[in-house]
């Protein structure tokens, strides 16, 4: 089944987003689809301004982490809701929402399971670090999970309902990308990759290469270990 305006469901995970949620939920909502922003424990009010624009709210009381944030979202779509498709984006303006449609292109090729977002073909304004980070990650995914993944820590993302339910995630944090990822490779799913645009503004991006790489080795060598048990 494509993923369609109608059967497909956004889920933002945001942490300290007042700046930028209100926007983004009706640019959403504007194209018909429904909204479930997951509040990370923010300190401002990035709860009451999704809700004001009319987007579903879960919150958390305390900040947990991105991954337990999409863990979340997952959980709530899978057991609550009736989508055939989930999209994940960004809090933080970096996604421009016309891109859904992008991704929802890609699922009228048969049996594609997940849509990533690739910024790679345009990186002139990305970051030095974030992008030899990005470079570096997405090189060990793509050998690990036998396919080519040029943008492995990107975070918009589309996934198909039965898809979300093979997959056992356990990340709080950032390494949620790539442990989906590694999920996806076991279980055999169908990845594909389409361009898309992203902003980068004045936002201080969470990510901290040093820490989220050590993680991310962490990770990988989890998988590993447990592969060879």
């Amino acid at each position: 089944m494509e993923a369609r305006l109608d059967n497909t469901i956004a889920v933002i995970p945001s942490y300290n987003e007042v700046r930028t949620i209100g926007e983004i939920v009706r640019g959403i909502i504007s194209m018909g689809m429904t909204v479930l922003v997951i509040d990370d424990g923010s300190g401002d009010n990035t709860e009451r301004v999704a809700l004001d624009n009319g987007a579903l709210v879960i919150r958390q009381k305390t900040n947990v982490g991105k991954g337990f944030s999409i863990r979340s979202g997952i959980l709530h779509v899978l057991k609550k809701t009736n989508f055939e498709w989930m999209v994940i984006l960004d809090g933080d303006g970096q996604h421009q929402v016309e891109d859904i449609l992008a991704l929802m292109d890609a699922t009228k090729t048969p049996d594609v399971d997940i849509v990533l977002g690739n910024r790679m073909l345009e990186t002139k304004n990305m970051p030095p670090v974030r992008y030899l980070t990005n470079k570096f990650m997405s090189w060990m995914l793509s050998k690990m999970c036998g396919q080519y993944l040029p943008d492995t820590q990107c975070g918009f993302r589309l996934f198909g309902r039965e898809a979300l339910g093979k997959m056992r995630l356990i990340s709080d944090k950032y390494d949620i990308e790539s442990e989906i990822l590694i999920e996806a490779a076991k279980n055999d799913l169908k990845i594909r990759s389409v361009p898309i645009r992203t902003i980068y503004g004045e936002e201080v991006s969470e990510i901290h290469p040093g820490r989220d790489t050590i993680r991310f080795i962490k990770l990988i060598l989890h998988y590993f270990s447990n592969t060879n048990k």
